[in-house]
């Protein structure tokens, strides 16, 4: 085993290459906060989470007054005792974002740096279920594109192999949302798969106003439908729905997933490593929502995500937003099937030029074992 002797942490902004709105929201950009780790051998590991336009260097702050510093000195092959010992070295400001955002950064260096010790690829250290997973695609499923373009998106989509598209919906009225997504069932038959996603922006009457139309174009699955902390109006929603309602983006641990599940308020979760404080909890909600005999569809951070649904059994999805084209190189794809890497550790393929070149200014500090 090694100590981890040296961190370096910088953050890149990533902007959208597209337009993308939701019922709430416009995706600014992506800030990435990135985490790199020396151990004494030498070894390095790169890690890395994500705003999507707002508090990245609120996370910078508590990698480098906090996290980042107490570290040094510990065993790196020690993940789990790692992970907790950072998480209630600084409870206080847990569970939440923030926090979450941190330690994600951390975890998954870590989880890089084991992987290209040992040589191996993250979807094979972390279970190793399968070596690829069909995709859905999110890009042309805004809520500002028209229902025609919405349709010439998903032709052009299942042409290229993709399996489905997400269809962002919210509009003011039950008809505008049926528009949306009778448009593409027609134009795409039945075997199709159509995910729907709201963003938290309803009322339980409202969502649940829905559940009919729904049904009939068979749609593949209600995405937050609701607050995110509206569990028993889930729950609601979930008893009167033969569609399922999936929720996670906006969870922060694994026991906010098991509150979920333990009261039946959902029916695929969609745990985001980022936003859960990395690999290391990431993988225990998705084998808590096995056990339930659940789907976990992750949200975002496709290139790390292709790995952990490989890793896991219970993972029939992709979401494919492609986001770091500008500084590694794409993501392993065969049509509409996303390739597990096979390079050791988290298995992105990074451009440190790049990176260097893209770094926001004064974001860069470095944290040495004194």
């Amino acid at each position: 085993m090694a100590k981890i002797t040296h961190a370096r942490a910088f953050m890149v902004d990533l902007k959208p290459k597209v337009l993308r709105t939701d019922a709430i929201q416009s995706f600014k950009s992506q800030e990435t906060i990135f985490v790199e780790l020396w151990d004494r051998d030498g070894a390095r590991g790169m890690g890395y989470s994500y705003t999507i336009g707002d508090g990245g260097p609120s996370v910078l702050a508590l990698l480098k007054q906090t996290l980042l510093p107490r570290l040094m000195g510990q065993e790196a092959a020690c993940i789990e005792a790692i992970w907790r010992d950072l998480l209630f070295c600084s409870h206080a400001t847990a569970v939440g974002p923030i926090m979450s955002l941190a330690l994600a950064a951390i975890d998954t260096a870590l989880w890089d740096m084991r992987g290209l010790k040992s040589g191996l690829p993250l979807h094979q250290l972390a279970g190793g279920a399968k070596a690829s997973v069909p995709m859905y695609t999110t890009e042309g499923g805004w809520l500002h594109i028209s229902p025609e373009a919405l349709v010439e998106d998903a032709l052009a989509a299942r042409e290229q192999g993709f399996k489905g598209s997400k269809v962002k919906i919210g509009t003011p009225t039950v008809a505008g949302d049926e528009a949306r997504l009778g448009a593409v069932r027609d134009a795409l038959g039945p075997d199709y798969e159509i995910m729907t996603d709201a963003n938290q922006s309803m009322t339980a009457a409202e969502a649940l106003r829905r559940v009919p139309m729904m049904e009939t174009l068979n749609i593949a699955w209600f995405e937050e439908p609701l607050p995110s902390d509206d569990i028993a109006g889930h729950a609601r929603l979930q008893e009167g729905s033969r569609v399922p309602v999936a929720v996670g983006e906006s969870l922060y641990s694994a026991g906010q997933f098991a509150d979920y599940i333990a009261q039946g308020a959902c029916g695929i979760v969609q745990a985001d490593v980022a936003r859960v404080g990395g690999i290391t909890p990431w993988l225990k909600i998705a084998h808590m929502a096995e056990a339930h005999n659940i789907a976990i569809c992750p949200h975002f951070l496709m290139e790390l995500h292709v790995s952990l649904v490989c890793a896991v059994p219970n993972a029939p999805w992709l979401e494919f937003i492609p986001q770091l084209d500008d500084v590694a190189a794409p993501m392993g794809r065969d049509g509409g099937m996303a390739l597990a890497p096979t390079r050791a550790g988290i298995g992105i393929d990074w451009d440190h030029d790049k990176l260097t070149a893209l770094t926001s200014a004064g974001s860069a500090f470095e944290i040495k074992e004194s």
